[in-house]
């Protein structure tokens, strides 16, 4: 039975059989994980088991993942592992745990235990332990530096930032990720700017992250290098260039959102279509922020070629019934600066569909006045004799009157 069927059907009993007993260190290594994914920090035999392998284990990966599993299951079995050897008081006050862990991070020589003692102060977020963690980031062991840079990315005290951009240069590529993904968390001005390098990494994973984290930011400064992202060979770093770009313009100021917006603008239009129509898609069906759906919308209707795929244009028309009004009037606004026969023909069918909200139709016919034809002219001519809701009918009669549609 594979590992992910037993951690699928709660065989804790078996798994912790799996990890303590295995042959190979690589099925022990991925049962340790899983046990900190799935486990019960109530559970001593899952404990007990995660405790044995951080302090017996032969294999470096084992001992590691215990001590991840430790972290991730919570609980108090980072400090039960260390109360093991060093007589920590498991059930110590927060500030007694700290000053013991942060004792046992600078003087251990067990790195398992320094590994164990950074996962514990970065889990409690004292703000006392930013000082011993970033002493931390020089440890001779890599694993050691890494959860050393997790922790004060946890913390998230940007007095670390120093110390966590002279780990970006790491020959250990789990540190140089580490220290980005602090950075990344801390989004301070001077943390954020240190990761605009690295989206000219080597490491696709890392130029994905510095894209991710870029989104944080509070200005513009990150959009022509985020821009440039867009042309990345991988898919992943693309993709969270435009998520990022998206969310810098929902971070930004009220008083910088407009050159933010602008620079935005400039950079998109250059941009490959599907590059950018794809993430701004996937934004409008899943975002459940507001201010992230308008953007989108709003972005859609100015980055798209003006005869847009089909998705696209599904996209912009679901936005017309959208629950913010905004979005929806983005929507209808994004919609007009399209063309094409499907565009004109997509809009007369949501004005006829009787199963539509009034909005979304009215919408729908005000946007015909701008991009329809003979045909919505029609259909538009139509609707005025109708019995339909007054408020689609006057959009109606506007559009027929942009159209030169307006019987006499």
């Amino acid at each position: 039975m594979s590992l992910y069927t037993l951690a699928r059907d709660g065989d804790m009993e078996q798994l912790a059989d799996t990890a303590r007993n295995s042959d190979s260190a690589a099925v022990r290594r991925r049962a340790a994980e899983m046990l900190g994914d799935v486990g019960d920090p109530d559970d001593d035999r899952t404990v007990d088991v995660l405790i044995h392998l951080a302090r017996n284990d032969e294999a470096d990966a084992v001992r590691a993942a215990a001590v991840d599993g430790l972290d991730e299951l919570g609980g108090n079995g980072l400090e039960r592992l260390i109360a093991k050897e060093t007589g920590v008081d498991p059930n110590a006050a927060d500030w007694a745990a700290v000053r013991a862990f942060v004792k046992v991070l600078g003087g251990a020589n067990i790195p398992e235990y320094r590994m164990a003692a950074a996962n514990a102060l970065g889990r409690m977020g004292d703000e006392d332990a930013v000082g011993p963690l970033a002493k931390r980031l020089d440890d001779p062991d890599a694993r050691v530096r890494e959860r050393a840079c997790l922790a004060l990315g946890r913390i998230g005290d940007q007095r670390a930032v120093g110390q966590l951009k002279g780990r970006l240069d790491d020959d250990h590529p789990a540190v140089k990720s580490a220290a980005a993904d602090a950075l990344g968390t801390i989004a301070s001005g001077e943390a954020l700017s240190a990761l605009l390098d690295l989206l000219d990494d080597d490491n696709p994973s890392l130029r994905r992250l510095a894209a991710s984290a870029l989104g944080n930011a509070s200005s513009a400064k990150p959009v022509p290098k985020l821009a440039g992202a867009l042309e990345d060979e991988h898919d992943t770093v693309r993709r969270a260039a435009v998520f990022s770009i998206i969310e810098l313009l929902a971070n930004a100021p009220t008083k910088q959102s407009h050159a933010v917006r602008d620079a935005v603008v400039s950079e998109l239009q250059d941009a490959d279509d599907e590059t950018v129509t794809g993430p701004l898609v996937e934004i409008l069906e899943d975002a459940t922020q507001v201010r992230q759906r308008r953007n989108a919308v709003w972005f859609l209707g100015r980055v798209t070629s003006t005869e847009p795929p089909d998705h696209v244009l599904d996209a912009l028309v679901d936005s017309l019934d959208d629950d913010d009004k905004m979005t929806a009037q983005f929507a209808a606004t994004s919609i007009t600066n399209l063309e094409g026969l499907a565009v004109e023909s997509t809009l007369i069918d949501l004005v006829n569909d009787d199963d539509a909200s009034v909005d979304a139709r009215a919408k729908a016919a005000y946007a015909l006045g701008d991009v329809g034809g003979d045909r919505a002219k029609e259909t538009l001519d139509a609707i005025t004799d109708s019995d339909v809701d007054k408020q689609i009918r006057k959009r109606a009669f506007a559009s027929l009157s942009k159209l030169g549609g307006v019987r006499q």
